[in-house]
């Protein structure tokens, strides 16, 4: 039995959320964000709560009581506060700019890597060897930020590349003669 899928979802002021049927719709400060959920599951709204249930006690309607209960709870979130990720650059010569809609990286290739910024998220350059990543969804913010960090993972000799702000990079011991 779900532990999280009892509690219900906490909707704050200034977002509005709309269920059709097992379409949850949520609207914000940041926008709007919709999401589809399986029909094992019953989603209902008293006020500003929205709870979420088991339509039968199968396996399946289980383990999607929590899944659907968590990701409601990203769409109330994502559309009032918004999700960040930080990224941090290692390395002589390695850096990150905003160029128009792009990030350019120089990561000692023997070109810049372009990224397009997707539609809906904000990335910023504090300096050239940060990067912030955020935006209403939790799901496009994590993959934007994985697939930066892809370009260049950090090394585990000198830590040399891109990794997440609060990760630690497990050092090894160099060859000795």
């Amino acid at each position: 039995m779900s532990r999280v899928g009892k509690n219900p979802v906490e909707v704050p002021g200034g977002v509005d959320v709309k269920i059709d049927g097992v379409t949850v719709t949520a609207k914000g400060k940041l926008g709007q964000l919709s999401m589809s959920f399986t029909d094992d599951v019953a989603i209902t709204q008293d006020g500003n709560q929205v709870s979420v249930t088991p339509r039968n006690e199968t396996k399946r309607a289980r383990k999607m009581w929590g899944t659907a209960r968590a990701q409601i709870v990203n769409l109330v979130s994502g559309v009032s506060q918004g999700f960040t990720k930080k990224l941090a650059i290692n390395g002589v010569g390695y850096r990150a700019q905003i160029r128009g809609k792009d990030l350019v990286l120089a990561l000692g290739y023997s070109h810049d890597v372009i990224y397009p910024i997707a539609e809906g998220l904000t990335i910023n350059c504090p300096d050239q060897t940060h990067i912030e990543i955020s935006g209403a969804d939790k799901q496009k913010v994590g993959q934007t930020a994985a697939e930066i960090r892809a370009f260049r993972p950090p090394e585990p000799y000198k830590g040399k590349g891109i990794k997440y702000e609060d990760e630690f990079i497990l050092r090894k011991e160099g060859k000795k003669k």
